[in-house]
């Protein structure tokens, strides 16, 4: 006869009540500590945490947003189209890292712009998750009827990016203007006068701003803007490889190309391989963002860095205080980074 299989025993759930009687605190102390109230004794707090990381306790999200009646979730709604978009990546993994150090969950949705039911599919995903605060990134932190809809709803919101802040959203963006003449600025002191630019889509606010301060830039230096070297783009890979393509064609190809985000300069970085063009003694090629994409690549990208570390952060904290009701408009410096992908061009060489 077979010998029975032995049973395996489950592990007891660990208590917040286990938390307390390991540090020698009560149930109270412990949930201030969790709930990262000020009026706690570094002292306690630091040992609540010791017998918190010792018994590597957990807490109920749903028993302590009862408790305290408050929600411990965020929520974070994405434009369904930007699956797979680097900058929506790293916000969203951005988000998650602050979140988990507030001791909050984040719920990610992907909704269609183009939906008519847009607004009441967000406003239904808010009110049946019971969320503490709704995030938004482009192209729905523009979205007319979106933002119309958030107004009354009793729900803090977060916009990344809006063309223009509005009274009850916390919104965070950089000078996408400056920004754009920045870069446009940086290749015109290398001596480029031949400059192409990749833009976003066209109702994406940041993509159009970074636009105006390359024309802007180009407008200071003296230097005509060239429309011909003017493409759109989808903010995507192929969208930059397939206006790299038609500009590198062209019977006298741009020197430089500037691409409104870093997933299109690398795809113009693969169209530069396909003429056989060394970059960047041949082309400099320059984006925006800073990926780790950007960084990885070679060469590594020149960009024009976004701090989407410092904005989440304020992000975040400023709806777990709930500071949606007024006006709360932050811009963040950004930062020009000179890798290998910029050079004077050829001619400027000799």
């Amino acid at each position: 006869m077979d010998e029975a299989a032995p049973r395996t025993r489950k592990r007891k759930a660990v208590t917040i009540y286990d938390v307390a009687k390991r540090a020698h605190v009560s149930i109270k102390t412990v949930s201030m500590v969790l709930n990262n109230l000020p009026a706690v004794k570094a002292e306690t707090r630091a040992r609540v945490q010791d017998a918190i990381d010792a018994l590597a306790y957990h807490p109920n999200q749903l028993a302590r947003g009862l408790a305290s009646h408050r929600s411990f979730m965020l929520g974070l709604f994405c434009d369904g189209n930007a699956i797979g978009s680097n900058y929506i990546a790293r916000i969203q993994m951005e988000i998650l890292k602050t979140c988990q150090k507030e001791g909050y969950h984040l719920v990610i949705e992907y909704v269609e712009p183009s939906s008519p039911n847009l607004a009441r599919q967000v406003q239904s995903l808010m009110v049946q998750s019971d969320l503490a605060g709704g995030i938004l990134t482009p192209p729905l932190s523009e979205h007319d009827g979106l933002i119309e809809a958030l107004k009354h709803t009793d729900t803090p919101i977060a916009r990344y990016s809006p063309e223009r802040s509005m009274p009850g959203f916390i919104d965070v963006d950089m000078d996408n203007v400056q920004a754009g003449y920045d870069m446009a600025a940086l290749l015109l002191s290398l001596g480029h006068r031949r400059i192409g630019f990749v833009h976003g889509e066209y109702d994406h606010a940041d993509a159009r701003a970074r636009f105006a301060g390359f024309r802007r830039a180009m407008a200071e230096w003296k230097v005509p803007v060239d429309e011909s070297l003017c493409l759109p783009g989808e903010f995507t890979y192929k969208s930059g490889m397939d206006a790299g393509d038609v500009l590198l064609s062209l019977p006298e190809r741009p020197t430089a190309i500037l691409a409104a985000n870093d997933d299109m300069a690398a795809g113009v970085l693969a169209a530069s391989l396909r003429f056989n063009l060394r970059v960047p003694e041949d082309l400099s090629i320059a984006g925006f963002d800073d990926s780790l994409f950007s960084q990885a690549m070679w060469p590594r990208l020149t960009i024009c860095r976004q701090p989407l570390t410092e904005m989440t952060e304020a992000v975040v904290a400023a709806l777990i205080r709930n500071e949606g009701v007024e006006p709360a408009a932050m811009v963040f410096p950004h930062k020009v980074i000179v890798r290998q992908s910029t050079a004077a061009p050829a001619e400027a060489r000799f």
